[in-house]
């Protein structure tokens, strides 16, 4: 079964290609750079078993963590945002993974209704914000309206505007309400995506996460930058600050992840040095680490 989808002309590292999803050979110039992507600074990934060894000893930690937000009904919120394919699920779901379901819960919007959609912008994220001793993740989040809706023509140029102005502000109450707020941009290359996508494309485990709006945002490349450009320039904030993780190995990504909230919160038997220092080559705030 196809997609339906025409071979696709599009410009990847300053050279025009062709780029048929659902052919079932990869191409070999996406093969080549899937990694290295946008100047990625590592050629190869993290190997399984250091990974695997490293997040359960991080996981144990979260563990802790989240007992000490029991205890002491602290609140955290963190917001996933990302390029289609950046690897946002998985990672939630690693850092999710051995929490206690019950304080700790991944929210994923669909479109909105009808109802949602006469409302403030915001009302509907707020309802889903945690309560005493709560740890909540948005996979996606109120940041739609600075990505995906500009970009596919889902809201007016002056809604987004707007939001852009807006969003420092509904933050700055987050943080007066003593809410946790970590805000995660995981970034990859041009190459890495289309890898993801093509994977999803052929596989029958993953291909119900291939949509439409994949085809349609994948020579829409140049337009996301810009729009997530602009989204961190004018919403990186002291009260809402935006973490760039360089994601095209989703291991070191998940990792980094982890290891910044770890080391955000001030929770009883902390232990540094099972949590290990960042690495300054893939996660760091604001602009500077994007790629292109």
């Amino acid at each position: 079964m196809t997609t339906g989808a025409e071979p696709l002309k599009i410009k990847v590292g300053g050279k025009k290609r062709l780029f048929d999803i659902d052919d079932p050979k990869l191409p070999d110039w996406v093969e080549e750079h899937k990694l290295t992507a946008g100047g990625y600074p590592y050629d190869k990934k993290l190997k399984k078993d250091d990974y695997e060894a490293t997040l359960e000893a991080l996981q144990i930690e979260l563990v802790k963590a989240q007992a000490w937000m029991q205890e002491t009904g602290q609140r955290v919120t963190a917001l996933f945002e990302g390029r289609d394919a950046a690897g946002k699920g998985g990672t939630i779901f690693a850092l999710h993974q051995y929490m206690n379901p019950r304080t700790a819960r991944t929210v994923a919007l669909t479109k909105p209704t009808e109802t949602e959609r006469g409302q403030w912008y915001f009302q509907r994220y707020v309802a889903h914000l945690p309560t005493a001793g709560e740890f909540v993740s948005f996979d996606r989040s109120w940041y739609n309206r600075a990505g995906v809706e500009p970009v596919m023509g889902f809201c007016t140029p002056e809604q987004h505007r707007q939001f852009l102005e807006e969003a420092p502000r509904f933050e700055q109450m987050i943080r007066d309400e003593d809410i946790h707020l970590f805000k995660f941009w995981l970034d990859i290359g041009q190459e890495t995506q289309l890898e993801r996508f093509h994977d999803r494309r052929h596989s029958l485990l993953k291909n119900w996460k291939f949509s439409p709006i994949d085809i349609a945002g994948i020579d829409r490349w140049d337009d996301y930058t810009k729009a997530r450009d602009l989204m961190i320039e004018t919403t990186h904030s002291k009260a809402g600050p935006w973490t760039v993780v360089r994601a095209n190995d989703k291991r070191r990504a998940r990792l980094a992840v982890i290891r910044r909230v770890l080391l955000s919160l001030p929770y009883d038997g902390r232990d540094l040095a099972v949590i290990g220092e960042e690495d300054g080559k893939i996660i760091g705030e604001g602009s500077s680490l994007l790629m292109a």
